[in-house]
């Protein structure tokens, strides 16, 4: 790779051409014979085809020859490869033996790798996903189940132990495991696809072409949907609401709690078409999970709280997050109502239409941007039907949110139940009095 190896392959190159009369010939025999030996002898062949200065592979931990190659890569003429192997964890035992484990770590003991989980904590919602799905395959042969690159992340990897035949990782290529579910669908099965909410970004144009468009029973469920912590802005799941919700035929959950997830997926996989859950990152509430499954009536809300003069309509995580708020409120002398919308798509536009002409202010809330989400839903169902009760909405602001614990980027965001009850007592103050 040192730019006198490159040098003297040009110049034995421009020899052999010069030969009279045979040069040429002697030339391509040269390389047949050259391009054979090596595509037995060395990796990079098909690299080589392609234009491509080929390196490796190499050790990516040994630092000195790395620099080294890169000093000699920039003095050659024309793309390069450098082909480099590393070891994930490199350099701790614990990290070396479990890599998908330690891939995003919260707190542990380094003496031994274990998770410093507190005793009692409640199951997280990959778990329960996971055992739900594994329950409710029992009696449906054709459901099936993908991820990409992520069994352990989704929790898919015990059910890729309870039906091997029926899981599927298709390494990262979340595009790939979509249009692989709808050729699923449309052959009978019913897919399960479990990606992180970022991710099925990527998979944006075939799940409106390949899935929606062609109305097929597919269930996609968001794991890390909303603020993820410490992964940062790369990982926050704050987009699906949004993009998701202008899909036709597409149907669209959030849960406000883990053994209401259990719900939505026994909901979702019984609808004819397209169907979306997602869910947080992290343990539940700690609510009792039961034995059962319940199917939703799709489109409908779930009162939690009535009464007073405002409504709060909340979807997911900040259920619980208004429901504070709510109390707040309520010391204060101001009672409001407090709804589980369960569904972005399609709203429970009857309940809306309900709060709208008995309260005088309703509020959203959602763990997802503001721009195209559940609020905006609200809003543009208001607007288009004409009716003029003055709205707060809730949600993630226009930027991209930094890394931090989940308690901090919420108060970022002004999504705790405080920020909250401040914001809607300030803009009770500024309402017209009821006459």
């Amino acid at each position: 790779i040192a730019p006198q190896y490159a040098r003297a392959k040009r110049d034995m190159g421009s020899l052999l051409m010069s030969i009279p009369h045979i040069g040429d010939k002697v030339y391509k025999t040269a390389s047949h014979l050259k391009d054979g030996v090596r595509s037995v002898l060395v990796p990079g062949s098909l690299f080589e085809e392609m234009g491509f200065h080929y390196i490796g592979p190499l050790d990516g931990h040994n630092i000195a020859l790395m620099e080294e190659v890169f000093k000699s890569a920039k003095e050659m003429e024309g793309p390069v490869l450098i082909h480099i192997h590393t070891v994930k964890g490199k350099g701790y035992q614990p990290a070396e033996q479990a890599p998908e484990k330690f891939h995003g770590v919260g707190c542990f003991d380094p003496s031994t790798g274990k998770s410093a989980k507190k005793a009692g904590c409640a199951p997280s919602y990959t778990a329960v996903f996971s055992e739900a799905l594994i329950e409710l395959a029992k009696d449906r042969p054709d459901i099936l189940a993908i991820t990409a690159a992520m069994p352990s992340g989704t929790g898919l990897k015990a059910f890729g132990k309870a039906y091997p035949k029926r899981f599927f990782d298709v390494g990262i290529a979340e595009e790939h495991a979509m249009t692989l579910a709808a050729g699923m669908a449309a052959g009978g099965m019913h897919p399960v696809i479990a990606l992180y909410s970022t991710f099925a970004q990527r998979a944006y144009d075939q799940l409106i072409h390949d899935v929606c468009l062609q109305n097929l029973p597919v269930t996609l469920c968001l794991d890390r949907a909303g603020l993820v912590g410490e992964d940062g802005p790369t990982h926050h799941g704050v987009f699906d609401l949004s993009y998701l919700r202008q899909m036709p035929n597409m149907c669209v959950m959030a849960p406000k709690d883990e053994e209401e997830l259990r719900h939505m997926l026994a909901t979702a996989i019984a609808i004819p078409g397209p169907a979306a859950v997602r869910y947080p990152r992290g343990a539940g509430l700690g609510v009792a999970l039961t034995d059962s499954f319940e199917k939703l009536p799709v489109g409908k809300a779930e009162v939690l709280q009535e009464g007073g003069s405002i409504a709060f309509l909340a979807v997911g995580t900040m259920v619980e997050q208004v429901k504070e708020a709510a109390a707040i409120l309520a010391e204060e002398g101001i009672e409001a109502a407090v709804v589980n919308m369960r569904f972005i798509k399609p709203l429970d536009t009857a309940l809306i239409d309900a709060m709208a002409k008995t309260k005088k202010l309703i509020i959203t809330a959602e763990e997802n941007v503001l721009a195209g989400g559940f609020g905006s839903a609200v809003a543009e169902y208001l607007a288009d039907s004409g009716q003029q009760v003055p709205l707060v909405r809730f949600g993630i602001p226009d930027r991209f949110i930094e890394q931090g614990t989940r308690k901090e980027l919420l108060s970022l965001c002004g999504l705790q139940p405080e920020q909250m009850a401040e914001c809607v007592r300030e803009r009770l103050s500024h309402l017209a009095p009821e006459a």
